[in-house]
């Protein structure tokens, strides 16, 4: 009985070290190589400081840095020109601005966002016509953008009333077409789907 419990001992070691050696040498660990990190695409850069850029919009001067690193890197991405013209429009550049946003539009026609901004911008120039072009475009595609744009309008004008010193001419024909075009919109929203909606509850 002793020599089989011997016997038993000896195959229960034997089968012990390899099990103990598979494991990291049975309380001695070997080094494990580092995992290398995986290269970014200059596209997931791209992504990257966009939405940093984003992160940032509300500081124009942090944010362009982030969307400008964004076009750099993959100039493919309209939302990221989108944002090169918002943060060069907050910090009155707004040649740099319109061009941007002539690259956003070029890279995805119709671009709302873009078409918006690049309105707020014709106005910072006091290029009304233009800015009147951008809200029709938008009333035909995007209410709510298009509202948004007739009120930096609204705000635009209530300025140069405020500042006699400005040279801007025609404020009543503007006041009278932005009152036109705000009285259409009330009386169109319920043609719209959210109007619509909106009207059967």
């Amino acid at each position: 009985m002793r020599t089989m419990l011997q016997v038993f001992s000896v195959c229960l070691l034997v089968t012990a070290i390899p099990v103990a050696w598979a494991n990291g040498g049975g309380g001695m660990s070997m080094p494990q190589p580092m995992p290398t990190p995986r290269e970014e695409t200059p596209q997931q850069k791209a992504h990257d400081a966009y939405n940093d850029g984003v992160r940032y919009v509300k500081k124009a001067d942090k944010a362009q840095g982030n969307v400008q690193e964004a076009v750099q890197l993959d100039d493919t991405l309209p939302e990221a020109w989108n944002y090169v013209g918002y943060s060069n429009r907050k910090l009155g550049n707004y040649d740099a601005a319109l061009a941007a946003y002539e690259k956003a539009l070029t890279l995805k026609p119709g671009y709302a966002d873009a078409i918006e901004y690049r309105g707020e911008a014709y106005l910072g120039l006091n290029r009304i016509s233009d800015t009147q072009q951008a809200y029709l475009d938008l009333y035909a595609s995007n209410r709510a953008l298009a509202a948004k744009l007739l009120t930096a309008m609204k705000s635009w004008l209530a300025a140069q009333r405020a500042n006699p010193s400005t040279a801007a001419t025609g404020l009543d024909e503007l006041d009278k077409w932005i009152q036109e075009r705000a009285q259409i919109a009330g009386q169109t929203a319920a043609l719209t789907r959210a109007g619509a909606a909106a009207s059967w509850r």
